[in-house]
């Protein structure tokens, strides 16, 4: 099974009623991750989403969002420090990626993931046997029911 770290844009589309075509892909992703305790996440990716969530129309309410983030903490996020920092700036050098996303990256290889599900980079893109997954391309089951692969060295 595979192992997926959500990037915040899928945390967000689960709530934003002004998106009804990806709200309830985003939905069902988030769902299928927490029955099967494969969600992976970060500290940045929390801080980002409580910072949109109670920005968008409607938002939460800042004690909402904290609910939220608090419950995604059993995701065991992966803190930002020196040494991730390091990492994705080599991924920012190597892949020409975002330094943002670069540390999304980062993370999600650090907390051992091999998939990423964002829709801020290519579909099906391999960085270092980290595969990306648009959320909205594939439906929870085919990536989670697929065996984990093998790391690209």
């Amino acid at each position: 099974m595979s192992t997926v770290f959500v990037d915040t844009n899928v945390l967000l589309y689960a709530l934003d009623e002004s998106e009804p075509d990806k709200q309830p892909l985003a939905d069902a992703w988030i769902r299928r991750l927490w029955e099967r305790r494969a969600g992976r996440i970060s500290v940045q990716v929390l801080q980002d989403f409580y910072v949109n969530a109670i920005g968008l129309d409607p938002g939460l309410a800042p004690t909402e969002a904290r609910v939220e983030v608090e419950a995604f903490a059993a995701w065991n996020p992966i803190t930002n420090d020196s040494s991730l920092l390091r990492s994705a700036w080599e991924i920012e050098d190597r892949a020409g990626f975002s330094f943002w996303d670069s540390l999304i990256v980062a993370a999600a290889q650090r907390a051992g993931c091999d998939v990423l599900l964002t829709e801020d980079l290519q579909d099906g893109q391999v960085v270092d046997g980290l595969t990306v997954v648009d959320p909205f391309r594939h439906a929870p089951e085919s990536i989670l029911e697929t065996p984990a692969r093998d790391p690209v060295v």
